[in-house]
């Protein structure tokens, strides 16, 4: 059932690129909030359906219930509200999208469906609000009406999103659980989220990676906890970290700078059931303006995850964050603005600091780090590690195959802290593994899930395997100068195989034959060059 549900997800969301297409809006700005809203608005209006019917199944046994519920007295509907789960949209029956598909012959139909969307952001406005850093509310939805500039279109832009959004049913795919939305919501922003233009570019973790980090960082159950991301982007690693602990085991917190990634992972969480935890979601600056606190001093949290941005220019927050500098935070310091190509600056620097002092007393935390911070021999990036090693809180590093991200050529490696480390550092170069595929005009290595599952067997177990693994302690890292290379610690092999004497004797004849053959090619190859260099004349 869930590939033919895939395939019908799918072709719902084609189909709304189609009707932008259709309405010169292919490829535009606003195609990516028409589509995703969109999308949204058909997957909400199902799931109340879906769990209206099973909490009044005499409703959802009737061959009229949307008549008989459009008849409830308002008290009485409103009742409803107080038996669904608090994880959906309260919707009343004029928001149903069979009720607007109804009207849409009425005059300005365009208007009916804005409103209609205005409308359930404003009722469910206190769950489903993405905060900014200032205080202030990203509502739910847009007039996604009005991206058309063509006033006299819209009527017919918005009869054919209804129409779209009326011909499937999502009620029966409404227990398909994580890896079915996972890969939904992937196929949904895969235009959309990359690497492309902006000052603040997002990237698309990919799932191997994701799946790595959760499953190392959660190799047995736990409950009651908080997990963390503060350059969440579109919410992909914190997602697998959520469905590896178990969505209602968790709470989720996130910030970003981006406004884009933070309505994405509002849809990340509410397709991954953990809506009770958007309110936690900030669109803020993190290093220059952090937003979680408790008890006046900033939170501390149990797992933490990141892909931070590697190169970035934030020469802008530079002065404000030294005038403000915490020590504390930025123990390592703040990197200097280059006099050129600010865009290099290594910002990731900042996250990783940032991360390691908002970890709780037992915390853990994976993070992406160019393949370069494991063994700079100087700077930020050598006090970091020096750091981490000192206060042995270095749980390991894997070192991923290149191009693991389509959209970079940097090499990149995942870095594990555990506050409760036993003393062994666990370091993998997992770099010969994968396969090399085309995607687009980039090239990507993928893992199969055997190369996935033997990565993170191989760190939990702490398992030394031949030119792939070895388990250190602190002291053998600060020997080789805070080095976090698998292969500086891989032990050099010399075989040796036992022979006669005889044919000890014959192997050495036929290197002395070898020899006498080459010297002599030599001196032929000599002489023919003289001669010929004596020949040249000047004409």
């Amino acid at each position: 059932m869930t590939l033919e549900n895939t395939n019908k997800t799918k072709a719902l969301i084609d189909d709304l690129k189609a009707v932008c297409a259709n309405n010169g809006l292919g490829n535009s700005s606003s195609e990516f909030d028409i589509i995703t809203q969109a999308f949204l608005y058909k997957y909400l209006n199902d799931k109340f359906t879906y769990q209206l019917k099973k909490v009044r199944p005499d409703l959802a046994n009737g061959e009229t219930w949307q008549e008989d519920l459009a008849k409830m007295d308002e008290n009485d509907y409103r009742l409803l509200e107080l038996e669904l789960p608090s994880n959906a949209a309260f919707l009343y029956p004029r928001h149903l999208i069979t009720n607007v598909f109804n009207s849409q012959n009425d005059n300005d139909f365009a208007k009916t469906l804005d409103d209609t969307l205005m409308d359930i952001s404003q009722i469910n406005n206190q769950i489903f609000s993405v905060t900014t850093g200032g205080g202030s509310k990203i509502q739910l939805f847009d007039r996604i009406t009005e991206f058309v500039k063509d006033t006299s279109l819209r009527d017919d832009f918005a009869r054919a999103i209804i129409n779209k959004l009326v011909r499937v049913n999502f009620e029966a795919i409404m227990e398909e659980g994580f890896d079915f939305f996972s890969t939904i919501f992937e196929y949904l922003i895969k235009d959309y989220n990359n690497d492309s233009g902006g000052k603040y570019a997002e990237y698309y973790t990919p799932q191997a990676v994701s799946k790595v980090m959760a499953a190392i960082l959660v190799p047995n159950p736990t409950d009651n906890v908080t997990i963390y991301d503060p350059s969440a982007g579109s919410g992909t690693l914190l997602m697998h970290l959520a469905h590896a602990i178990g969505s209602q085991k968790c709470t989720v917190y996130s910030q970003d700078i981006s406004q884009k990634s933070s309505n994405l992972l509002r849809l990340n969480l509410i397709l991954n059931d953990l809506v009770h935890s958007i309110g936690n979601v900030i669109q803020g600056n993190t290093i220059t303006t952090p937003y979680h606190r408790e008890n006046g001093h900033l939170r501390k949290f149990d797992y933490i995850v990141s892909n931070p941005p590697f190169k970035l220019d934030f020469s802008d927050d530079v002065d404000e964050l030294n005038k403000k500098i915490n020590q504390e935070r930025f123990f390592a310091g703040i990197p200097n603005v280059p006099k050129k190509a600010k865009s290099k600056m290594a910002i990731y620097s900042l996250f990783l600091q940032h991360i390691m002092f908002s970890l709780s007393g037992k915390g853990k935390a994976a993070v992406v780090v160019p393949t370069g911070f494991i063994t700079a021999q100087s700077g930020i990036d050598k006090k970091i590690r020096q750091q981490l090693v000192e206060h042995k809180m270095l749980a390991g590093v894997v070192s991923m195959p290149s191009n693991i991200f389509a959209t970079t050529g940097t090499n990149v490696s995942i870095v594990f802290f555990d506050k409760a480390n036993d003393g062994r550092v666990v370091l993998i170069d997992a770099s010969k593994l994968g396969t090399t595929v085309k995607e687009g005009k980039a090239q990507k290595t993928l893992l199969s899930e055997k190369e996935e599952q033997h990565i993170i067997n191989t760190f939990i177990n702490k398992e030394a395997v031949a030119d792939f693994s070895i388990a250190v302690d602190y002291e053998e890292i600060k020997a080789k100068n805070y080095s976090l290379s698998a292969g500086q610690y891989f032990e050099v092999k010399i075989e040796y195989v036992d022979i006669t004497a005889e044919e000890f004797d014959t192997r050495l004849k036929s290197f002395q034959s070898n020899l006498d053959n080459l010297f002599s090619e030599s001196k032929t190859l000599e002489v023919e060059i003289q001669n010929n260099l004596k020949s040249l004349r000047y004409e």
